[in-house]
């Protein structure tokens, strides 16, 4: 049987059960409280409702049933405390994908949204961070802001608050004794070590992102000399590293696979953060991104990574940039025409395994073989592709 065709198979006789009025319920529920909170409910961050309208409708249904599966999946490997993996990280990831599904999930459907909620605030800290240690406090407080966000529920709004002061707070600055022509101003790490990475840099910018942070502030400016500093683009970039193919390194000076170069996971993080950031489609930096993406256009690998580590991060990463960038045709350097909604939906249907999860089967490294985490974030990029 193809993978993941058996949970598809069962699920498809309630495909089309979320048009009742309790889902009409949860998403009336999630509309005014966004409302009333002030703030952007996320789809994800900066993806209107109206994209993906034209998927083919076939294929559309077969990835909710895909993505009905993974859900599945991970309601058998939470934890009775509601987490996945003991991790505030992987369990706001895995519940994000929840509230941000066809089926409009929210805490009114009970225990396995509530209990994951509960953990995570469990885990605020007086500086206004969310996570269980110090090392990676920056990556858990953003994916955990934007998890309190697609709530849309208006009683977490002091953690909301509370978590965009802290993130805007650990970006590396004149505070910290950094002066604007350091390599690593306006930068942001996972909050343990000094050095700033283009990862966190995104997750960080998409949570502030998500959460409608004050654009006034000037963290913002700050955060676009950091990405400056990380693009293979000597026109805008001032360290003498800088090639010139557009792409993006993990951080000023290096990248994991060897020297600066480009790969197609720090270039669509990179994307992602340049739009974010408020950076018009049509500015250079923008553009040059693009034009990378499209000479290297392809679901069967990271292009320019040595080998299949960081895949599904890839995969990830890849459909939030071109959601964002907002474009569903795409014309390769090569001139072939790519529906990439259709094509990334039918490879992440290729990868999915039997028991509705998906895992990196070439590579555990940066936690691709915990299937918790890499069947959420799948989740979230087919509900970022077919919405």
């Amino acid at each position: 049987m193809r993978p993941g065709l058996e949970w598809r198979n069962r699920l498809d006789s309630v495909d089309d059960a979320e048009t009742g009025s309790g889902t009409r319920r949860r998403r009336s529920f999630r509309s005014v409280a966004a409302a009333v909170i002030g703030l952007v409910t996320i789809l994800p961050s900066g993806v209107t409702r109206g994209a993906g309208a034209d998927m083919d409708p076939e294929l559309r249904k077969q990835a909710r049933r895909a993505v009905d599966a993974g859900l599945h999946y991970l309601r058998g490997t939470q934890a009775e405390d509601g987490s996945w993996s003991a991790s505030v990280g992987v369990t706001a990831i895995a519940l994000r994908a929840y509230l941000e599904s066809h089926r409009g999930y929210s805490e009114v459907d009970g225990a396995f949204i509530t209990r994951p909620l509960a953990f995570i605030l469990q885990h605020v800290n007086e500086d206004g961070s969310i996570g269980e240690t110090n090392q990676n406090r920056s990556y858990s407080s953003a994916v955990a802001l934007v998890a309190l966000q697609a709530t849309g529920n208006p009683k977490y709004t002091p953690q909301i608050v509370n978590a965009q002061k802290f993130l805007a707070g650990i970006q590396i600055d004149e505070a910290e004794g950094y002066e604007p022509d350091h390599a690593y101003y306006g930068g942001i790490g996972y909050g343990g070590d000094e050095r700033p990475d283009l990862s966190n840099q995104y997750i960080a910018i998409e949570a502030l992102q998500a959460t409608s942070f004050d654009p006034e502030n000037a963290v913002w400016e700050k955060a676009k000399v950091f990405l400056s500093r990380c693009q293979n683009r000597s026109e805008s970039n001032d360290q003498e590293w800088a090639a010139n193919d557009g792409g993006f390194a993990y951080m000023p000076g290096y990248s994991p696979h060897g020297g600066t170069v480009s790969y197609g996971g720090m270039t669509h993080a990179g994307l992602i953060s340049l739009l974010f950031a408020g950076i018009d489609k049509q500015d250079p930096r923008v553009r040059s991104a693009h034009e990378w993406i499209l000479a290297n256009y392809t679901l069967d690998e990271n292009p320019g990574a040595k080998d299949k580590s960081g895949l599904y991060y890839y995969y990830t990463v890849f459909a939030k940039s071109m959601a964002a960038y907002d474009e569903d045709v795409l014309t390769a350097t090569d001139g072939e025409r790519h529906v990439w909604r259709e094509e990334f939906t039918r490879k992440m249907l290729s990868l999915q395994g039997s028991d509705g999860s998906w895992v990196n089967p070439d590579s555990p490294r940066w936690m691709e073989g915990n299937k918790d985490l890499t069947t959420a974030r799948i989740v979230i990029s087919l509900n970022l592709a077919t919405h």
